[in-house]
C-alpha cells in the first residue's frame, strides 16, 4: 500500500450569518460580532433568535435554473464556487475521476419540499411544479455543484445530523490521503429557517429564548444561564488537495488537514455520551500522529443546551485537560448539517492567522463545564500549530477534525478585511 499523502486546504468558501467570504468571516470572529437576529414565524406565533443571512440569492441564478434550486442549493453552489475560485480551480474536468464532491446536510431542499406539501394538503393541488423532486432531494446541492464545476469522480452526500459536513470532509480527506483522489470539494449547507422545520425544534424545548436586551446574545454556550441552541443557516466548502498536487501548481494553502476521527455513541438517539466523543477525539489525534499537548485550540460543538454542554466539557477535559476551548456558536448559531464545516473553517483561520476565537457572552461559566475557556474576547497574536474541531450529532455520530500549520507550502495571506 502506498504511503499516506498529506492533504492541504487550498480554498475556502463561506456564506454564513457572520460573513460572506473569508475576509468577512475573519472580521466577525476577531470582533466577536454576532450574526444572530430576531426571526418571526407568524404561522405558529413565535419570535425566535436565529442565525440568519439577510440576503436573497435568487438573483444570482437564471429563471431557467431557479426551479431546480432550493435556497440550500443556492447558497451551496455559491460557497463552493467561492472555494474553488479561492483555490484557483474553477473547473475540475481535467482531473477526471480524480476529483470528488463530498456534501453534508440535514434538510437539503426542505423549503421546496414543505412548500409542495402545503400546496398538496391546503390548496388541493395534485401535481407538483416540474422538477420539484430535483430541487428537494438531499443530494441536490452536491449534484448541482458537480455539474457546474465538472467534478466527475465520486459525488457523495452525508447526513448524520450535526456532524454531516464533518463526516463529508473527513471522507474526502481520507480519499485523497489514501490515493483515490487528487482533489475534492467538501463541505455542507443548510437552509432550514422555515416554520414547519423550526416547530420540530420547539417541541424538543431545545431552542434558546431571545435575550431581553440584545437578541445577538441569545446563544450562550457553557454559561450558567444558557437556555438552548439557536438555529442558523449557511454553507461552507473547502477545496482539499494532495500536497504534491498543490505544490505542482504553486498553490498557496491555508493549512494542512491532518487528522480525522469518527465514532458513535451507541447510546441514545437524542442524548450525547462522553465516551463516544472521547473516542472520536482520540482517534483524530492518533490519525494526526499527535498527542493531546500538541493541540493549541479546540473549537467545541457546544450548542448552549443544558445537558449537551456538560457532556462535551467532560469529554474535552478527559482528553486534553486545560487546552484553550471556545464555542463560536455564540455568534453564528447552529448550522446543523453545515456546522462542522463552518467550525472547521474557523479553526483553520485560527491556525492561519494565529488567534483564539472566543465563546461570546460567556459571563459566568457553569461549574459543570469547567474548562480553559476563551471567554468573551478573542486572543490575538496567539500562535497555534494544531487545532481541533469537534461535532456531535443526533443519533450519536461524532466527528473530530484536526488542522495543522504547514511549513512546506506557502501560506495564504492578504485576505484580512479592513
Amino acid at each position: 500500500m502506498a504511503a499516506p499523502r498529506e492533504v492541504v486546504i487550498t480554498g475556502i468558501g463561506v456564506v454564513s450569518p457572520i460573513g460572506i467570504g473569508v475576509p468577512q468571516l475573519l472580521a466577525h470572529l476577531r470582533e466577536n460580532r454576532s450574526g444572530i437576529r430576531l426571526w418571526e414565524a407568524p404561522e405558529f406565533g413565535m419570535r425566535l433568535p436565529a442565525g440568519r443571512i439577510e440576503q436573497d440569492f435568487s438573483g444570482e441564478f437564471t429563471k431557467l435554473e431557479l426551479p431546480y434550486l432550493d435556497r440550500c442549493s443556492q447558497i451551496a453552489v455559491l460557497a463552493a464556487k467561492q472555494a474553488s475560485d479561492d483555490a484557483g480551480i474553477p473547473n475540475y474536468q481535467a482531473y477526471g475521476l480524480r476529483a470528488g464532491m463530498y456534501f453534508g446536510s440535514v434538510g437539503g431542499g426542505v423549503r421546496v419540499e414543505h412548500n409542495w406539501v402545503e400546496e398538496f394538503h391546503v390548496a388541493g393541488k395534485r401535481a407538483a411544479k416540474p422538477f420539484t423532486i430535483m430541487a428537494c432531494m438531499l443530494n441536490s446541492a452536491a449534484s448541482q455543484i458537480s455539474i457546474r464545476q465538472q467534478i466527475l469522480g465520486p459525488v457523495m452526500t452525508h447526513s448524520s445530523a450535526c456532524s454531516s459536513s464533518g463526516a463529508a470532509i473527513g471522507d474526502a480527506y481520507r480519499a485523497i490521503r489514501d490515493g483515490y483522489l487528487d482533489v475534492a470539494v467538501a463541505g455542507g449547507a443548510e437552509a432550514c429557517l422555515i416554520p414547519t422545520f423550526t416547530a420540530l425544534w420547539t417541541s424538543l424545548r431545545a431552542l434558546a429564548e431571545p435575550h431581553l436586551l440584545d437578541v445577538g446574545r441569545s446563544c450562550c454556550p457553557f454559561d450558567k444561564k444558557r437556555s438552548g441552541l439557536v438555529l442558523a443557516e449557511g454553507a461552507v466548502f473547502f477545496v482539499l488537495e494532495a500536497s504534491e498536487c498543490a505544490g505542482d501548481r504553486s498553490a498557496d494553502i491555508y493549512a494542512r488537514l491532518s487528522g480525522y476521527g469518527i465514532a458513535s455513541d451507541g447510546y441514545h438517539i437524542g442524548s450525547p455520551k462522553a465516551e463516544g466523543q472521547i473516542a472520536t477525539m482520540r482517534a483524530a489525534l492518533d490519525d494526526a500522529s499527535l498527542g493531546p499537548s500538541d493541540v493549541g485550540y479546540v473549537n467545541a460543538h457546544a450548542t448552549g443546551t443544558p445537558g449537551g454542554d456538560v457532556v462535551e466539557a467532560r469529554a474535552i477535559k478527559a482528553v486534553f485537560g486545560s487546552v484553550p476551548v471556545s464555542s463560536t456558536k455564540g455568534i453564528h448559531g447552529h448550522l446543523l448539517g453545515a456546522a462542522s464545516a463552518l467550525e472547521l473553517a474557523i479553526a483553520t483561520l485560527a491556525v492561519n492567522r494565529s488567534f483564539l476565537p472566543a465563546t461570546a457572552h460567556l459571563e459566568e461559566v457553569d461549574p459543570a463545564c469547567d474548562l480553559n475557556h476563551v471567554a468573551r474576547i478573542p486572543v490575538q497574536n496567539y500562535p497555534i500549530r494544531h487545532a481541533m474541531s469537534l461535532s456531535a450529532g443526533f443519533g450519536g455520530t461524532n466527528v473530530a477534525l484536526v488542522v495543522s500549520e504547514d511549513s512546506e507550502l506557502p501560506t495564504k495571506s492578504g485576505f484580512d478585511a479592513h
